[in-house]
């Protein structure tokens, strides 16, 4: 049978270290305020939101930015899109301008007398073709006999008196006038009825 340890507690006793009768001093370093968990808590939650709140500044002056850039592109584009336009357009009025007075010449050898149909209805073949193309490009004339008179399309050189046409209006046309659009490129010069 084995003997129980039956030793007394005094010497249980004299193995405990005894605490000092002076209060032991607590390092600075040690906060033992219960409040200073909150305090950390509530650190950790203010630099938390301000860095969410500088990200959130961030993203906003991205999407400023994004947005300006998008803006500028766009007029860019609207922009090179119309001076393409404008330059097609111009391109397009020089070379009609150009051969007008090839067009003016064409009429005119047109109204002459011809013996030979053949090659009356030649010319006039290719006098249709060339208005043809004209009219593809967007050019055309400027109204004439009959209309009222527009100083914006019509250049008045004369004047004339009882004529069949009312007051103010084009009795007789010198040379055709055309448009590209609503681009003048050649006003009519006309004479109007007095």
């Amino acid at each position: 049978m084995k003997e129980k340890n039956n030793e007394p507690l005094d010497e249980l006793e004299n193995d405990i270290p005894e605490a000092d009768s002076e209060t032991e001093e607590i390092p600075d370093n040690v906060d033992c305020d219960s409040g200073s968990d909150e305090d950390d808590a509530a650190s950790e939650y203010n630099d938390t939101a301000a860095k969410i709140e500088e990200i959130e500044n961030a993203l906003q002056e991205a999407n400023d930015k994004y947005l300006r850039l998008f803006a500028e592109y766009d007029n860019y584009r609207k922009r090179t899109s119309k001076e393409k336009t404008e330059t097609y357009n111009n391109a397009v009025s020089r070379t009609v301008e150009s051969l007008l007075p090839v067009v003016d010449s064409f009429e005119r050898s047109l109204e002459t007398d011809c013996s030979d149909e053949n090659f009356k209805n030649g010319m006039n073949m290719i006098f249709t073709q060339l208005m043809g193309i004209m009219e593809k490009l967007g050019v055309t004339e400027v109204s004439g006999v009959g209309a009222e008179f527009d100083p914006n399309v019509h250049n008045a050189i004369s004047q004339q008196d009882e004529t069949d046409y009312a007051s103010g209006y084009v009795c007789m046309v010198y040379q055709k006038g055309y448009k590209l659009g609503d681009k003048l490129i050649r006003p009519a010069m006309v004479a109007v009825a007095n």
